[in-house]
This record gives structure tokens, sequence and C-alpha cells, in this order.
């Protein structure tokens, strides 16, 4: 069989689709899996390496309010449709998971009869998924929603990367010497609090000043820094107690060794925290549909997070505030969560499932 995955831009739409896809390849060896994402997208690195065949369709970007680019919009969404209609021949199955690539692919695998799983991991969906959750009878989200398109679909959580995964199983038992042991392989004191400051695969140069603006204070407070700043951004030198890096490979490791984490509040980003038993300050995208916002909502309920608007992120705030947060995340929970364990298989059936009516 042929199984096609839409889904690319960030990590957010990448990774869950390669979890998934490792999960079918496993189940089904002899099966063809190919991706479709962007030519500039992160799935460039990250598909390649994980040993799946990607192709390129035209970026499809709807504006959000008027502009001379909403002119474009429709020329680019038929050339990219086109393309994926080309790339879904022979297709027996499509899921997708938001993002540029995902809405053309929707509308390919409509005209073509083929199959197709949507999966939302946002708490608010955007407008690739509840077009496809209009298109398609098979649809799943991370967490209910109360009304639109997807207020009906499959309740699966969001597939956990296999790092993540592992450590959740690993650490059970021993959050605290799992806290340790990763400070201590990252090259840190396995003692002082660490605080773990990353802003997406791009990053954010906004950020990323209010964190270098705030490193003296904080590094002569006894804090250690670990700070992922982006692909796009300069890396800041190296400082004792301060490591940058552009993009933390192992994020399980990272994860277990903070003890505060300051993040974006993406839906992978909210997965991965919870699953390692986390607290966060969030600082949601000021961009977008809002999503990232609601995204912290179970974090914050559970007492687990605190959300700061973009505009109030600033150099003075978080040098008043840092000691109050170490606090709130040293009284925290520090246990994971197996919530999302089992959302890597569930989608998984859901696809077998959605198969069926191809075999009909």
């Amino acid at each position: 069989m042929k199984i096609v995955f839409a889904g690319g831009g960030t990590a957010g739409h990448i990774e869950p689709a390669l979890a998934v896809a490792r999960l079918w390849r496993q189940n089904h060896p002899g099966d063809e899996l190919q991706f479709i994402g962007t030519a500039s997208g992160l799935e460039n690195q990250l598909v390649p390496a994980a040993g799946f065949k990607l192709s390129h369709i035209p970026k499809v970007v709807i504006p959000r309010k008027l502009s001379p680019k909403l002119l474009k919009a429709p020329f680019t969404l038929s050339s990219s449709f086109l393309a994926a209609r080309k790339l879904l021949n022979g297709a027996d199955l499509l899921i997708g998971f938001g993002g540029y690539v995902s809405a053309p692919a929707y509308l390919a695998a409509k005209s073509l009869q083929i199959p197709f799983v949507v999966h939302e991991a946002n708490a608010r969906p955007g407008f690739a998924n509840r077009l496809g959750a209009r298109l398609s009878p098979y649809s799943a989200i991370s967490q209910p929603v109360q009304s639109g398109a997807l207020q009906n679909a499959l309740v699966t959580g969001i597939p956990l990367r296999e790092d993540v995964a592992s450590a959740l199983v690993d650490s059970a038992g021993d959050w605290t010497g799992a806290r340790a042991r990763a400070k201590s392989a990252l090259g840190f004191s396995s003692t002082d609090p660490l605080v773990l400051a990353f802003f997406g695969s791009q990053g954010s140069v906004a950020l990323n000043q209010v964190i270098a603006q705030s490193l003296p204070s904080l590094l002569t407070n006894g804090t250690q820094l670990l700070h992922a700043v982006g692909k796009l951004n300069a890396l800041p030198p190296m400082q004792e107690r301060y490591k940058s890096t552009a993009y933390i490979q192992d994020m399980a490791m990272a994860y277990l060794a903070a003890d505060l984490i300051i993040s974006r509040s993406g839906a992978i980003s909210c997965s991965e925290i919870n699953a390692l038993g986390k607290y966060a300050l969030f600082i949601p995208l000021p961009i977008g549909n809002g999503e990232q916002s609601f995204n912290a909502n179970a974090l914050v309920s559970q007492g687990r997070a605190e959300v700061l608007q973009q505009n109030k992120f600033t150099s003075a705030w978080l040098k008043s505030n840092i000691n109050r947060l170490l606090s709130l995340a040293a009284s925290s929970s520090d246990a994971g969560s197996d919530t999302d364990s089992l959302a890597t298989e569930k989608i998984v059936n859901y696809m077998q499932h959605a198969l069926k009516s191809r075999v009909r």
C-alpha cells in the first residue's frame, strides 16, 4: 500500500507525522510511505533523517488580513493542488497534520476519491484542518473542542516523539534523579536550578533579546541556562553556566534537565512538557488564530504553567520574577503524565479504519 503524510513548515506539524509514520512502518514494513512538504520547511532536515521519502509542493499561505498577497492565494493553491494530485496518484490513504501543504493535499485526495485522515494538534484548529474535517469523515484531535468542523472528531491526544516517550517510561518513579542525571549529561551542575529557554524551531529575535539582556542578572543569581535560539538567529557566545545552541537535537534530555521552561505554547511543546512533568512560563505567539493561548490552558489549570503575553515579557519582568517562577516550579509535582502515550497507536488504528472504506 501507499500511504502519504502531509504536514510541514514547523516541528509542530512534522514531529507528530513522523511518530505515526514510524509506527506504521514498524507494523507494515512493506508499505510505501511518502511525505509531502515545502521546499523551505524544517521537514527537509527531519523527514530524510528519519528515513522517509519527501516530495515538495508549493507553499500555500492564506493571509489573515486583506493584502495584495490575498490575490495570489488562489493561484498558489491551484498549482499546489495540481502538484498534490500528481503525488497522490496511486495512494491508498492520506493523513494530514495541518500546515502549509495540508489544504491542497486534502482537496487533491477528495478529487481522487482517496480516503484521508485529519489530525489536529492545537486546541483551536487551523484553517487547513477545518477544511479537511469538512471534506472527510475521518478527523482526529488532541483534545475535545465544543464547536466547529472537528467537534465530533476522535480524541486521540498528540503523538509523542520517540525520545520523549522513552524518557517518560525510563524516568517514571525517579523524576528527581532523572533531572540530576540529565543536568550532568548536558554539562551543568546537578544541584543548581536550570532554565531551558526555546521559542520554536525558527526562534524569536524579540524573546532571544530578552534572554540576552537578562543573562548577567540570572547567572549571578545562581541560575543556569540552556538557550536554543533557533536556526535563523546568530548563536550567542557560551558563558559559564550558560550554553547556547541553534536547535536542540535531544529535546527529551533538555526537558528532563530543566527546573523551569520558558517557551512558546505550541501544541507539541505543551504535550511534551506535560508528559515529562515540567513547569513552564508560556509566551504565546502573538500572531495566528490564538491557538497557542488555548494550548496552554490545560497546564495552567493544573498549576503547571503560567502565561505571559509577549509585550509584557521584558528583561525587567524576568529579573523580578525568576525566583518566584523557580519557586513555583520547585513546589509543583515533577511526575510525568501518560496522557498522550497511546496517541500514536490510536491514530494508526484510525488510519486502518479509514483504509477499509478504500477496500470496499
